[in-house]
């Protein structure tokens, strides 16, 4: 148990609900960080504190270590990234640059529009928002600043995920540096999926909370880009379709066959 208080990164999705589960497990004192970005999957932002509520009820043993949660405004983000998951820049809030012309807002009560979720050859997804986690990081490191967080937490993969280069580890690498330098004092950017599969992933979860944690997460965490919740899976919610619906269930159907039997959250 290192006696240090950890910040974690934590959306309500299954990689950061397992970090939590992890920081929980190994520092005295955690606290949480959200985004509301203008993301098309918000409703994780409603999981987060079901999450939150859940760990506490199930898992006693973690609840007096788990402090305050924050959740921070980056709507700015979602207007300058026009991809599949944020809207980009709706007309009246600023000005368009010269030759370029502002996305239109959708009308009173009329729901946000999306380009459907591709995967260019040789390229990267349009599920890419750009920055997102440098930006995630430096506004976390700044909270933690304030409230007195030498280690942030994050769910970046490297090896199950979708090519992303704000999810590498030299890019963490190079983050931590920053922002050390930048604070003028040590931070630790931990980031315990990093080199995990998403069957790992699951493992590690019951390793650390036993099969109340993955079925935890299987009810209450989200993953689907599509922002889905109707449909449950033995893996979860979501419409199965989405990459990060099949990456989960792949992990999930992978981590059953590894273990060889077949766990109550199917």
């Amino acid at each position: 148990m290192r006696d240090v208080k950890a910040l974690v990164l934590f959306s309500g999705g299954q990689d950061s609900t397992a970090c939590l589960a992890w920081a929980l497990d190994g520092y005295a004192e955690v606290e949480t960080v959200g985004f509301d970005y203008g993301q098309r999957h918000r409703v994780e932002l409603e999981c987060r504190q079901t999450v939150r509520e859940e760990l506490q009820r199930r898992f006693p043993q973690w609840a007096g270590r788990l402090g305050p949660d924050h959740l921070l405004d980056l709507s700015l983000l979602g207007q300058i990234c026009a991809t599949a998951l944020t809207p980009g820049q709706p007309a009246g809030r600023a000005e368009p640059a010269a030759g370029h012309s502002a996305a239109p807002a959708p009308a009173d009560g009329a729901q946000q529009t999306y380009p459907a979720i591709e995967q260019p050859a040789g390229g990267l997804p349009n599920t890419f928002v750009p920055a997102r986690n440098l930006l995630f990081l430096t506004f976390a490191a700044a909270l933690a600043y304030r409230r007195g967080a030498r280690v942030l937490v994050g769910g970046m993969c490297e090896t199950d995920y979708s090519g992303y280069p704000d999810c590498r580890d030299n890019t963490m690498k190079a983050m931590q540096v920053a922002l050390s330098l930048g604070l003028d004092q040590p931070l630790t950017i931990e980031t315990p999926l990093m080199f995990l599969t998403k069957a790992e992933t699951w493992a590690l979860t019951e390793r650390l909370g036993g099969p109340a944690l993955n079925e935890l997460i299987v009810e209450h965490t989200h993953t689907c880009y599509l922002g889905e919740r109707g449909r449950r899976h033995p893996w979860g919610h979501g419409c199965g379709q989405c990459p990060a619906c099949e990456l989960r269930q792949r992990g999930y159907e992978a981590w059953q066959q590894a273990s060889g039997v077949t766990h109550p959250a199917a």
